[in-house]
């Protein structure tokens, strides 16, 4: 019988290992892996994440924890993002800003299989500098490359043992590019239901993207996300 369901957030994260690039959803943010992932402890990952976290919760603490070496991300500062501002500062964290548009895209065609792509946003400006571009129909643009990653730690509603995954809300924005983009997909939801159970119209992500799912019913740490959604 094919069960892609684990017993607990340990030991879906116990083999990510010291320099794994490690794309984690935001909006839904997977807290109780990453609190597994900061106790299990590899150091030097490369974070893909829409921000770089917020307050004292998720990845803003694998950050204070000194276990991430560089992140790309979107927004890096905001009101509350003080564990990435200090690391920063202190020259402990390397930065690579990408405009979500484009975030969202190199993550998308990852997982589409693209080799690359040209988009307008950032030609002329500093996100350019050193990347071809191309002139098409009279426009500017410049060349991006695919974001892939080793593990991907995601978040969704509910999910049956094959994996196959609905989301709730603003949970679905980066999800389920991150699921199709990275080698190793692990999943926390609130239920797990029998097959058959998920409608197959509402089905987000199929189990096909997903290796290791886990249940915690209750995120602990759900309130203290901005724009959380479970």
């Amino acid at each position: 019988m094919l069960s892609k369901v684990v017993a607990s957030v340990s030991e879906a994260v116990q083999d990510i290992t010291d320099g794994a690039t490690v794309m984690i959803g935001t909006a839904g943010m997977p807290s109780e892996l990453v609190d597994a992932l900061i106790e299990r402890g590899p150091r030097d990952l490369t974070i893909v994440s829409n921000n770089a976290g917020n307050a004292d919760v998720g990845l803003a603490l694998l950050i204070k924890a000194r276990q991430v070496r560089k992140i790309i991300c979107s927004f890096p500062r905001q009101v509350d993002s003080w564990h990435f501002d200090k690391a920063y500062r202190a020259g402990e964290i390397e930065l690579e800003v990408v405009p979500q548009g484009n975030l969202a895209e190199r993550i998308r065609a990852a997982g589409a299989g693209i080799g690359a792509f040209y988009t307008p946003t950032g030609y002329g400006t500093l996100l350019a500098e050193g990347k071809e571009t191309r002139v098409i129909d009279g426009r500017n643009y410049v060349l991006e490359y695919p974001i892939r990653a080793d593990f991907a730690l995601i978040r969704a509603y509910r999910g049956d043992r094959w994996g196959n995954l609905v989301y709730r809300k603003t949970a679905r924005n980066f999800g389920p590019i991150m699921a199709s983009a990275a080698d190793c997909t692990i999943a926390q939801v609130r239920e797990i239901v029998n097959l058959g159970d998920l409608d197959p119209e509402s089905v987000v992500t199929p189990g096909i993207f997903v290796k290791r799912l886990v249940e915690i019913p209750e995120p602990v740490k759900l309130a203290a996300q901005p724009g959380a959604a479970a």
